[in-house]
């Protein structure tokens, strides 16, 4: 499957008004001749990277064309965090306490313009679009103000959640980690302010939350300091970081897409 098939009609748009920056790059994980590689993009090609990952990447070889690569999920995380709660219009958490969180699972992850196939007693799945931070290397026991060199990029994401499941169950495994219940984005936004950015969803084309991440209760950098200081952060984790608003029950046919300013959108058609 090439580049543009990734996307539904009219979301490739969408992906590079939303990243236009001067400042901005943009990192992608593809696959091209059998060979899996790292990419700068730029306008219509890709630039190849060797080097250590995220760390050390440098521009090895000619540039490609986008039409001719194939998008892959952006990383190969070995954990996969996410934080609840982190927004007052959604549900909040007191701000001085340690920020709440979970797990979902790699394999939970899906790439923009995959279909997701429903669990058949998952009856009451909701929408969480949400910013996802890309963990650039490995740390552990680290301060906050450490944080944002561990950082290496962001991504949009979508936390999918059975909410019956989650209200039932023992641990939310089940209701946040099944098969396709995270969707992100396909290419990695280095150097955004993510603590100051847009983010909405929308279902069938209508907004259904929309909110800056500068009103996430407990910031990027507390929630990757205190992660550190239990697991040792690696290349390629993840860290869903909340979502804001109101969500509601998915239904057979329903796509759902997450934009976040100078980052990119993901984009997801619901089935049953």
């Amino acid at each position: 499957m090439k580049y543009f098939m990734l996307f539904f009609g009219g979301v490739m748009g969408l992906i590079f008004s939303s990243m236009a920056s001067a400042e901005v790059k943009h990192i992608a994980r593809f696959e091209h001749n059998h060979t899996i590689s790292y990419g700068e993009i730029k306008g219509d090609f890709i630039q190849p990277l060797a080097g250590a990952l995220f760390t050390q990447l440098t521009a090895t070889g000619k540039a490609i064309a986008l039409a001719d690569i194939t998008l892959l999920l952006p990383t190969v995380p070995q954990k996969v965090f996410a934080v609840g709660m982190n927004f007052d219009s959604h549900l909040s958490s007191p701000s001085k306490a340690p920020p709440p969180l979970f797990l979902k699972l790699p394999s939970s992850l899906i790439s923009s313009g995959q279909t997701i196939v429903l669990p058949e007693d998952a009856k009451n799945v909701h929408f969480e679009g949400e910013l996802v931070l890309v963990i650039g290397k490995q740390a552990k026991h680290i301060k906050e103000s450490q944080a944002d060199s561990v950082i290496f990029g962001v991504l949009a994401g979508n936390d999918l959640t059975e909410r019956s499941w989650q209200s039932s169950d023992l641990q939310w495994m089940r209701s946040k980690a099944s098969d396709g219940f995270g969707p992100i984005s396909p290419i990695i936004a280095v150097g955004v302010d993510y603590n100051n950015l847009l983010l909405t969803t929308r279902l069938n084309g209508n907004i259904v939350q929309q909110e800056n991440t500068k009103y996430m209760i407990h910031k990027p950098a507390k929630v990757v300091s205190y992660l550190s200081q239990y697991f040792t952060l690696m290349p390629g984790d993840l860290i869903f970081m909340g979502t804001p608003g109101r969500t509601k029950a998915l239904i057979d046919g329903d796509v759902v897409s997450v934009t976040v300013d100078k980052v990119g959108t993901v984009e997801n058609k619901i089935k049953r």
